[in-house]
C-alpha cells in the first residue's frame, strides 16, 4: 500500500496576504474560497484574518519586506529597533552606511543597553531581510522620524508641530539657554558676573533634567579640591553650552531607559553646531526664536519662575552677609558671591519650580502634545515679593539680563573673605550669627568634597535658607 504524500506547504507573502484581505473586504467570498484561490489552507486564511491589523501596520510601515513569507521576530529587539532607528538618520543625512558600521553601531547600541551581544555576519544579514534594508541599488526607504530642516519663517507658538502628537506628554521636552547675571543686585550697582544656565523638562513637569551651569574659560578657585559627582549642577569652564555633548549624553540616558523622545529646540542652536551627534533615541524638532537671549523650546514662564526663585534665594542669601558685615551694601554682598554659589542657587531654585507650573505653561503656549488640565493658581507658586522691594521692582529686577547689554566676559570672582574665629582653647562661647553662616559655609564644603547625593543638598539648602533667614532678625 503507498502512503499519499505529505501535502506541501504554501506560505504567502506579505503582498499576497495583502490580497487576501482586500479580496475578504471588498468582496462576498468565503475564507474557503480565498484559500482555494490562493491554494492555501482556511486555518491559513483565518489567521491572516486574526492578524490583520499587525499585516497592515507592516505593510504601511515602509520599511518590511513585503515579499518576505515568514517573519521570525529577533532575540534582541530593542537593538533591531534602535539600530533601524540610526539607520534612519545616517540615510537622511546621506551617509555611506556600509555593513562594518552597522556591525559597530549595533554593538555600541548593546553596550549602552547593557546587553550582552556581540553582533555577526549573519546577524546582520538577517537585520537587513527583517527590515527591508540593503546596499547600492535599493530604493530610499521612508524614515520614520525624518530630517525637519529650519523653518522658513517664525513658527507659531499656538499650533505645535503636527509630530508632537506621536509622543505622550512624558516624551515631549524642552530646552532653554538662560544667560544669569549670578550676583547682580536691585540697581545695577556694583559687578554682576555673567554665566549661562542649561534648564530641561518634559512637558508634564515630571522630569527636570541636570541643571548645566557655564562660566569663565579658567576654572574658578573656589572649584578647588570639589568633587563635581557631589555637585547637584554640572559646571562647564565656557561660557558657551556645549550642546554636542549635552546632547550625545541626553541621548544615551534615554536609551538607558529604552524610550524615544523629542526635544524642541531653538534653529539657532542646530544652525551653530559645526557636528550633531547622531541621536537614536532623541529627536530634535527645531523652532524658530524670537529672542537671541533664550531658546523658546522651554515656556518663558518656566524660565522667569526659574529666575525669580533664583533672585528670592540670592536677596536673601545677600541679606545674611549684610547681617554678619555690618555697613555693608548689597553691592559689596554680592561681590563676594562665587561661580560655585550661583550653581548652587540655579540648582535649589530649578527645583522649586512646581511641575504644575511646567505642565500649564506647556499648554499655554502650545508647546504640549495634548490638552492637559491648567494649574488653577500659578501665582501661589510664586514666592513672596522681598522686603524693601515693591512688585515692579522687584519684577525689574528678575528680568534684569534683558536690560543689560550682553558684552565681556564673565570675569573671575574673588570669593568671600576667609574670617577667622573661636575662642580660647578650652573655652565654647556662645555661637553668633557669624560662627552659624561659617558653619553652614563649612558643612556645604564638605558636602562637596565627599560625593553626596543630590537629595542631602535639597535637604541642606532648606536648613541654609531658614538659618539666613534667623540672621536676620
Amino acid at each position: 500500500m503507498e502512503l499519499s504524500s505529505k501535502k506541501k506547504l504554501h506560505a504567502l507573502s506579505l503582498a499576497e496576504k495583502i490580497q487576501v484581505l482586500e479580496l475578504l473586504d471588498e468582496s462576498k467570498m468565503s475564507q474557503s474560497e480565498v484559500a482555494r484561490r490562493f491554494q492555501v489552507s482556511q486555518p491559513q486564511i483565518s489567521r491572516i484574518c486574526k492578524n490583520k491589523e499587525k499585516l497592515l501596520a507592516d505593510w504601511c510601515s515602509g520599511t518590511a519586506n513585503r515579499e518576505r513569507k515568514r517573519k521570525r521576530e529577533s532575540k534582541y529587539s530593542g537593538i533591531d529597533e534602535a539600530l533601524l532607528c540610526w539607520y534612519h538618520i545616517a540615510r537622511a543625512k546621506a551617509w555611506d552606511v556600509t555593513g562594518p558600521m552597522l556591525l559597530h553601531k549595533a554593538k555600541e547600541l548593546a553596550d549602552i543597553m547593557g546587553q550582552e551581544f556581540v553582533p555577526s555576519i549573519g546577524w546582520l544579514v538577517r537585520w537587513k531581510r527583517r527590515n527591508n534594508v540593503g546596499f547600492g541599488a535599493r530604493h530610499v526607504l521612508a524614515p520614520p522620524f525624518p530630517p525637519e530642516p529650519p523653518p522658513p519663517g517664525p513658527m507659531s507658538r499656538a499650533q505645535p508641530p503636527l509630530s508632537l502628537k506621536d509622543f505622550s506628554p512624558e516624551d515631549v521636552f524642552g530646552c532653554a539657554e538662560v544667560p544669569l547675571l549670578y550676583r547682580a543686585v536691585p540697581g545695577g550697582a556694583g559687578a554682576s558676573g555673567r554665566v549661562r544656565v542649561l534648564l530641561c523638562a518634559n512637558s508634564r513637569g515630571t522630569e527636570k533634567r541636570r541643571v548645566l551651569v557655564s562660566g569663565p574659560r579658567t576654572a574658578p578657585r573656589c572649584f578647588f579640591g570639589v568633587s563635581s559627582e557631589a555637585l547637584p549642577a554640572s559646571y562647564h569652564p565656557d561660557l558657551g553650552i556645549p550642546w554636542s555633548e549635552w546632547l550625545a549624553q541626553f541621548d544615551r540616558d534615554m536609551g538607558q531607559q529604552g524610550r524615544q523622545v523629542t526635544l524642541l529646540l531653538a534653529a539657532r542652536v542646530l544652525e551653530a553646531l559645526a557636528s550633531l551627534p547622531g541621536l537614536c533615541h532623541v529627536r530634535l524638532l527645531p523652532l524658530a526664536t524670537a529672542a537671541a537671549g533664550s531658546t523658546p523650546g522651554l515656556p518663558s514662564s518656566v524660565v522667569r519662575a526659574f529666575k525669580t526663585h533664583y533672585r528670592h534665594r540670592l536677596l536673601g542669601k545677600l541679606a545674611a552677609v549684610q547681617s554678619r558685615r555690618a555697613g555693608a551694601s548689597l553691592a559689596e554682598a554680592g561681590a563676594g558671591i562665587t561661580v560655585l554659589d550661583a550653581l548652587h542657587l540655579a540648582a535649589a531654585a530649578w527645583a522649586k519650580v512646581p511641575p504644575q507650573l511646567i505642565v500649564s505653561s506647556f499648554i499655554r503656549e502650545g508647546l504640549a502634545p495634548c490638552k492637559l488640565p491648567l494649574s488653577p493658581d500659578e501665582a501661589s507658586e510664586m514666592p513672596p515679593v522681598p522686603s524693601g522691594l515693591s512688585l515692579q521692582e522687584f519684577a525689574r529686577f528678575v528680568d534684569l539680563e534683558g536690560e543689560e547689554p550682553t558684552s565681556g566676559a564673565c570675569k573671575e570672582e574673588t570669593g568671600a573673605e576667609d574670617e577667622e574665629g573661636g575662642g580660647e582653647e578650652g573655652f565654647q562661647p556662645l555661637p553668633t550669627k557669624a560662627d552659624a553662616l561659617r558653619a553652614l559655609g563649612t558643612l556645604r564644603r564638605w558636602l562637596e568634597c565627599n560625593s553626596t547625593s543630590p537629595e542631602l543638598f535639597e535637604k541642606f539648602y532648606a536648613c541654609e535658607e531658614e538659618v539666613e533667614r534667623l540672621c536676620c532678625l
